[in-house]
């Protein structure tokens, strides 16, 4: 806003509306430092004292040769408080611009523009860009690599509604027929953290796309840091990755699809009356199968579970939806069942109960996509798709440090931490070269909350006092060992991977 319009506005007399409280008369006032973020200082610190925010900007490919160019800095501050606040597109960069209060926090003298964040991704050579990304994203998980952690592999549909690059038709269980993109995701289980993100076609949603890059990676870390457990999906039971996977010694747990040699198996071992207890109502058997695609035997486990009551059967073939109604008796039984491959030799209990534990992965696409902006940052070149696409995950990371710091004992998603822990109103002022926040929580838990933040500071105050001769990485080292105690616990296997976090 320029200042003849602020000014402008400034001189309007006060506009008077009715409610059922009485007459209310309502001004104007854009010059006042007013935020509704108040509570963003205490994120900041963390990012300072960490240094990752300012490692990010240092390391970013971004470079101007005009005069006139917005600041590097200023362009990365932006995106991440328009990140950080769930923004979803990036017109919405318009709605945070005029917070005098928050750039300054980040060192920068004012916000850009949604135009110059669109410009500046253009300017970003992609390779170098991934690179940069997935740099950071690897120290927000690097110090917790060496206790044994899980591996979760997945993939997710973002659907499209334009004429974007890669906007074409695949795997959409959801809405079959739209165009999408296909987000293949690695994930560091019980933690919540994303360890990488790669945005491909809609039509390239299979592993075979993706595990080269995962196995790159893999193979590049030393080997008291590799995970203790690839886990996937049915997408992952296949040839490729299970050979590629023992090639490696990387222990894997996966499902298969139900074809019709498992399906042999399953009626083979149906009628065998030592079933084991798998937990939660399962019960399990295990065998060996050597599929017709399959180099070798492996070991597989046979997972069922009564279902007990009526059973309702919808017809999915007819539009009508004929509903079939199954009067369960007491001299009939249906099961449930899946079948898992596994090159490790945990009990069947463990095997169910990691599968099981499994459904967490889920979670984290439905934080990241509907409270994060995986659904959103749509452009029409896919370069930029991917670049928006690890910049959140990288955002999201900080934010689950920050909040695990706070809270180590519970995971607490976007929609419930950032009313907690980062929304309040504050005003600023400034006396005698003292800057002061003063915030006004609307919270029903401010009493907790400020006692939270209260100790969070003098933790990060602490830190900074007594950790001065450390690096960057050695501080963040110390915050997540704080934040991650739980999972740093040293437990041996599988009772370490069955209790998440």
């Amino acid at each position: 806003m320029g200042e003849a319009k602020r000014k402008a506005l400034k001189t309007q007399k006060p506009v008077a509306v009715d409610t059922f409280g009485g007459r209310v008369h309502v001004e104007w006032d854009p010059t006042a430092a007013v935020t509704p973020l108040g509570q963003l200082p205490f994120f900041i610190d963390f990012l300072k004292v960490s240094g990752v925010f300012d490692a990010w900007a240092k390391d970013c490919p971004l470079h101007y040769v005009s005069n006139n160019a917005p600041d590097k800095r200023a362009v990365l501050a932006t995106f991440l408080l328009s990140i950080l606040a769930g923004h979803h597109r990036y017109a919405h960069i318009t709605g945070i611009r005029e917070d005098t209060s928050r750039p300054e926090l980040l060192g920068v003298d004012k916000l850009v523009s949604e135009d110059a964040a669109r410009r500046a991704l253009v300017r970003i050579e992609e390779s170098a860009g991934l690179a940069w990304l997935n740099h950071h994203l690897g120290k927000t998980t690097q110090p917790l690599l060496s206790t044994p952690w899980i591996l979760d592999l997945d993939t997710t549909v973002k659907c499209l509604y334009g004429k974007q690059e890669g906007a074409v038709v695949g795997y959409n269980p959801h809405k079959p027929g739209r165009p999408s993109h296909s987000y293949h995701s690695a994930l560091m289980a019980n933690t919540r953290l994303a360890l990488g993100v790669e945005v491909m076609p809609g039509n390239a949603s299979a592993p075979l796309h993706s595990m080269p890059g995962i196995w790159a990676w893999l193979d590049a870390l030393p080997a008291a840091e590799r995970p203790a457990l690839l886990r996937g999906d049915i997408a992952y039971g296949n040839e490729s990755v299970l050979a590629a996977a023992e090639a490696r010694h990387q222990p894997y747990l996966t499902k298969l699809r139900l074809t019709k040699h498992v399906r042999r198996l399953v009626t083979r071992l149906f009628a065998h009356p030592d079933w084991e207890k798998a937990g939660q109502g399962w019960q399990g058997r295990e065998d060996t199968l050597q599929l017709s695609g399959w180099s070798r035997p492996r070991r597989v486990i046979v997972l069922r579970r009564q279902i007990k009551g009526d059973v309702l059967v919808a017809s999915q073939d007819d539009p009508q939806m004929t509903l079939a109604f199954i009067e369960s008796k007491a001299t009939a039984a249906a099961y449930e069942y899946a079948v898992l491959v596994t090159s490790t030799d945990y009990e069947i209990l463990a095997a169910a109960q990691l599968t099981r534990d499994r459904a967490d992965a889920e979670n984290n696409f439905d934080e990241l996509k509907n409270q994060w902006g995986w659904g959103g940052f749509t452009t029409h070149d896919l370069k930029r798709c991917r670049l928006m696409a690890g910049m959140v995950a990288l955002v999201y990371n900080w934010w689950n440090l920050f909040v695990r710091l706070a809270n180590p004992h519970k995971h607490h998603e976007a929609i419930t931490s950032r009313p907690l822990l980062l929304h309040g109103d504050a005003t600023k002022t400034q006396h005698g070269g003292q800057t002061t926040l003063t915030i006004t929580s609307q919270h029903a838990k401010q009493a907790t909350i400020q006692a939270v933040l209260t100790r969070l500071a003098a933790f990060l105050s602490s830190l900074k006092s007594t950790a001065e001769q450390l690096t960057d990485l050695e501080r963040l080292t110390l915050i997540l060992r704080r934040a991650f105690a739980k999972f740093l616990q040293g437990r041996t296997y599988p009772a370490a991977l069955l209790a998440p976090g």
